[in-house]
């Protein structure tokens, strides 16, 4: 069934709140879609994976996705995944990439272009939007179900995500002679401490994956996260850099953890080190930002979108490690759109 709402001045049509895209034994895995109501052709579509610390939170938890549709053009899906206390790692893995392949081939029937599909999560739903970005070029990883169709997406956003799950582990129990990594979320994620399963703590960093043919990134990160530092996507851009890909990594000045969420969200965690609201309340944050124009340099090197050129800098400028500019969410959607909407850009990069 299709809920279509009439109370926005551009209706947005919400089909079938609840769709199952994958079956498992601990129960049926769904997703919620939202499409623009006024689409007369098929539309890119981006899934949004929530965060939680893998062992908490739902595909409630996102940020308002309404507004995105209406500023993108896209369709959107936030989607449900096995969490840490029904399996291990990779089951979540597995899991985005079966909505992935559901949503490519259903594309006919709910309006989606299936040549424009993109991820993007938060906090441990950017950990897994990474891994399912750098993994889609292969067509079956070790025990996964669904083998079928295609899994790859054409662009990867990543907000404040854990890279090196043995790092963050590590720092979050330093000091702290008591802590028992093995139950920490990086430790309920792997089945164990990350020191003490190494193979799964590879299998499990995003870095293990980088190569050169990967899809172009955005990577969102607060300086002041206590929970993941900053320096977790530092490393993951460094990597894609290093690879030849493309990637863009904005460091938003003094925003903590969990900025995309909603006001309350909360992400699984206590309020005193959560920034949920932030973003979404102050509408674009002072950042410094960092590109690696990888293959594409036409448009790895594109100008700064219309909002980051206005306010308080009327302009980017260089700074000794990037560019002084400003993040909000319309530099996720202006992301998007840049890699998902632009028919100039169907290039073979895309083209998996």
């Amino acid at each position: 069934m299709t809920h279509a709402s009439s109370s926005d001045p551009a209706p947005l049509t919400v089909i079938d709140p609840g769709i199952t895209f994958a079956r498992r034994g601990t129960g049926d895995l769904l997703l919620d879609l939202y499409r623009p109501a006024s689409a007369d052709h098929p539309v890119p579509i981006v899934l949004w994976v929530h965060g939680g610390g893998w062992y908490t939170g739902d595909r409630t938890q996102a940020p308002d996705l309404t507004d995105r549709v209406r500023a993108t053009g896209c369709a959107f899906a936030s989607i449900d995944y096995r969490l840490s206390g029904q399996a291990s790692f990779p089951a979540p893995l597995h899991d985005v990439r079966a909505a992935i392949r559901f949503l490519r081939a259903h594309a006919g029937e709910y309006g989606i272009d299936p040549r424009a599909v993109a991820v993007w999560g938060g906090s441990a739903g950017g950990h897994l939007a990474a891994l399912a970005g750098l993994t889609g070029h292969l067509g079956a990883l070790p025990d996964e179900q669904d083998t079928d169709g295609d899994p790859s997406v054409r662009a990867v956003v990543a907000s404040y995500a854990p890279v090196d799950l043995a790092a963050v582990a590590a720092e979050a129990s330093a000091g702290r002679p008591d802590a028992d990594a093995a139950s920490s979320p990086e430790g309920r994620l792997l089945g164990g401490a990350p020191s003490e399963v190494p193979a799964a703590a590879r299998y499990a960093c995003p870095l293990t994956w980088v190569h050169a043919d990967a899809p172009p990134f955005q990577l969102s990160h607060g300086t002041s996260d206590a929970l993941v530092r900053h320096t977790q996507s530092e490393l993951l851009h460094d990597a894609l850099a290093a690879a030849g890909a493309s990637s863009e990594l904005y460091l938003l000045d003094g925003f903590g953890h969990g900025f995309l969420n909603r006001a309350g969200g909360l992400d699984g965690q206590a309020a005193a080190v959560m920034d949920d609201g932030r973003l979404e309340r102050e509408g674009a944050a002072e950042a410094v930002r960092r590109r690696a124009p990888g293959p594409d340099s036409a448009v790895g090197t594109a100008p700064a979108p219309a909002h980051a050129r206005t306010g308080a800098h009327t302009d980017t400028h260089a700074d000794a490690d990037g560019e002084r500019t400003r993040f909000g969410f319309a530099t996720v959607d202006d992301f998007l759109r840049r890699r998902l909407t632009d028919p100039g850009r169907d290039t073979p990069e895309f083209g998996r």
